[in-house]
């Protein structure tokens, strides 16, 4: 193992960006970890305090340094609340490949980043085992919203309500697509993602849906792997640069106007991350990785900015109560809220009733919800209860991380509440208009 002062000097990379902050704690106002432990170490300023003490020398504890800049979401609130403008998503997640690099990354993970996830076919063929066998290891619990949770297993799994993994995925139901477009129009490149594709086939085809009724052509290429962000985020920057130059190769032509995706986190990875971490890369794919993240689109952002959107005809205020959970992919790193609310408001089917603090974090947080499962319920609790103020009885959000932690929480409270993607309350909307520019 390298010894600390190799350790220090790989931290001093992130002296530039450790010196931005002003340590003046705007942070904790909108941390919601910071809001349910009061931990200074858990908030953005005190961990970044902990980053510069490593990189300036003064604190030779790596592995307790790495546990505590592990407890975070990583939604970006800090972020986005900051007025000394300090990236800290970029520190953390550059820090935590730093860390793991010296501390050496957990056998348990290295196995699932990459002996698994990094292997796109690999990870295809157990997920398609887990789903024909996972009756033996859960069983169901709440039939509205069909979830089931573990028989057996830690915590996390015995206590979380889950939906089931679908008998077949979306890579088996249609594993390529390559429309061209109609008469010189829109053509997109597609990308479901991991959820879409083995946990919520009906998102991504409703995206498909919606995208042939405007006759849109649809590239989507076969054996598409993850976006790379739950191993950046465990700081395996290996099987990160692996998914990234999988799925870079998969999307080299670019006869495509833009690529569309209906998972915040991957809008968020693709468009963000990866031009962040793209100078890792040899010239010319550092080039192309910054060209697609400018072509990347959040899919209400595509069809209400590109596509455009008229006004719904026939909407009632006796429609169905739908209320929307802003992503923190979307919202804080984008601005993008109004999109969504649009989509929903295309369907007069429903009516849109806001929550109180619809912008709050959900809590998933990725692998956060698995190393903190408890902390991760507490917010979600916070947020199931906005939710029932709202008096919906459809909750509608266009992540698909942000849905298992939604399902999870509103199962586990007994409440008869659907929870729903953005595209899906839009494509339904469509069968019953031809077109709604």
């Amino acid at each position: 193992m390298a010894r600390i002062a190799d350790l220090t000097k790989l931290m001093q990379q992130l002296d530039g960006l450790l010196a931005e902050c002003a340590r003046c704690g705007m942070c904790q106002a909108v941390c919601p970890l910071f809001a349910q432990t009061g931990h200074e170490s858990d908030v953005a300023r005190g961990k970044l305090a902990l980053l510069d003490g490593l990189a300036q020398g003064l604190l030779d504890r790596p592995q307790k340094i790495a546990e505590r800049l592990n407890r975070c979401l990583l939604c970006g609130s800090c972020e986005r609340n900051c007025s000394s403008g300090v990236h800290a998503l970029e520190i953390f997640l550059k820090a935590r490949a730093i860390l793991s690099g010296y501390n050496g990354l957990p056998a348990a993970k290295k196995l699932i980043f990459r002996r698994l996830l990094a292997r796109p076919q690999l990870f295809d063929r157990v997920m398609a085992w887990a789903a024909r066998h996972q009756g033996l290891l859960s069983k169901p619990t709440e039939s509205q919203l069909g979830t089931s949770c573990a028989r057996i297993g830690p915590a996390y799994l015995k206590n979380r309500h889950f939906s089931p993994l679908p008998a077949i995925p979306l890579h088996r139901r249609i594993p390529f697509l390559n429309t061209p477009a109609v008469a010189g129009g829109i053509r997109v490149a597609f990308f479901p993602g991991c959820l879409l594709d083995k946990v919520f086939p009906g998102v991504a085809l409703s995206s498909l849906q919606a995208l042939k009724h405007f006759h849109i052509g649809i590239f989507m290429p076969e054996g598409q792997g993850c976006c790379g962000i739950p191993a950046l985020s465990a700081g395996d920057t290996e099987s990160f640069h692996r998914l990234v130059r999988h799925n870079m190769a998969l999307f080299e032509t670019d006869d495509w106007d833009y690529l569309v995706t209906a998972c915040a986190t991957c809008t968020f990875t693709l468009k963000k991350i990866w031009p962040l971490m793209a100078a890792q890369f040899p010239a010319a794919l550092e080039k192309r990785i910054h060209r697609l993240a400018e072509k990347t689109m959040d899919i209400s952002q595509f069809f209400v900015s590109i596509v455009g959107l008229s006004p719904p005809k026939g909407g009632s205020e006796k429609g169905i109560p739908a209320t929307y959970h802003d992503p923190c992919h979307l919202n804080k790193s984008f601005g993008i809220t109004a999109e969504p609310r649009k989509m929903i408001a295309a369907n007069p089917v429903y009516r849109l009733v806001e929550m109180p603090l619809a912008g709050q974090c959900c809590g998933m947080g990725g692998s956060f919800s698995i190393d903190h499962y408890d902390l991760s319920a507490a917010i979600g609790e916070q947020k199931r209860n906005n939710i029932l103020v709202s008096g919906c009885n459809t909750v509608v959000t266009g992540c698909p991380a942000c849905m298992l932690q939604l399902i999870d929480q509103l199962s586990k409270s007994g409440r008869e509440i659907a929870v729903r993607h953005t595209i899906e309350i839009f494509a339904e909307g469509l069968s019953a208009s031809p077109d709604t520019r």
